[in-house]
């Protein structure tokens, strides 16, 4: 009897396009499931796909190299007025089912973090909110069997064990996450910087602290240091 293996998709979707590639570095949020109303997800969604359809469909023409770009830009332009609506939401929001800042939250996200470090992915920056996380990534092209390493795979991972252990400590049961990622694909020096000072600067920005190294919930690798 022939088994049948499971093919990963780089690309999926839920109700925001993901598009995902072993070897890459990303820009990665996740958020507790109440953080911010349902109806706040779909409201970039449409455009955020027309323009994905319309740049696979001039890849495939082989369309000007101009026209193409042109079009990434207003992709990424998009997406980012997204990201800013929902960290200026998650900043009003008081309704959160746990404080993911609580000491002993913070540390449980952490450790899940820092699970798969150097065998899956390289952490570069992250930082843990009330209610949402933050998280600057390099996922490794393959892992310890040779086997191509997906950015889908580890965020179930992690949100798994993390909401396991928080619902354990606060004495709950459900689903702790929102099912939606917002991953951004990092695409050169320039971009990743901004990435890690967008991540770091979460917290001055929320009015949580004056200074972002005095975050527990903060984290850079030595080797971005700037």
């Amino acid at each position: 009897m022939q088994i049948k293996i499971p093919v990963k998709k780089e690309a999926y979707r839920h109700n925001l396009p993901h598009f995902q590639q072993p070897g890459q570095a990303y820009f990665v949020t996740w958020i507790l499931k109440d953080a911010v109303p349902p109806k706040a997800f779909p409201k970039y969604t449409n455009k955020l796909q027309q323009l994905r359809n319309q740049i696979e469909l001039h890849k495939q023409k082989k369309s000007e190299k101009n026209f193409i770009d042109g079009l990434q830009k207003e992709y990424y332009s998009v997406r980012k007025k997204y990201m800013k609506a929902f960290d200026d939401l998650l900043a009003l929001s008081k309704n959160k089912t746990v404080d993911l800042s609580h000491s002993e939250n913070t540390g449980i996200i952490s450790e899940t973090i820092h699970f798969w470090d150097n065998i899956k992915l390289k952490n570069i920056a992250y930082s843990i909110m009330p209610n949402h996380v933050h998280w600057v990534l390099e996922v490794f092209e393959k892992d310890e069997n040779r086997n191509p390493v997906y950015l889908q795979d580890i965020m179930q991972s992690v949100k798994r064990q993390s909401a396991r252990q928080i619902n354990l400590r606060e004495g709950r049961a459900g689903k702790l996450w929102q099912k939606e990622n917002f991953d951004t694909t990092i695409r050169d020096e320039k971009h990743m910087y901004n990435a890690i000072e967008y991540t770091l600067n979460n917290p001055v920005n929320a009015g949580l602290v004056k200074n972002r190294d005095n975050w527990p919930g903060n984290y850079l690798n030595s080797e971005y240091l700037f």
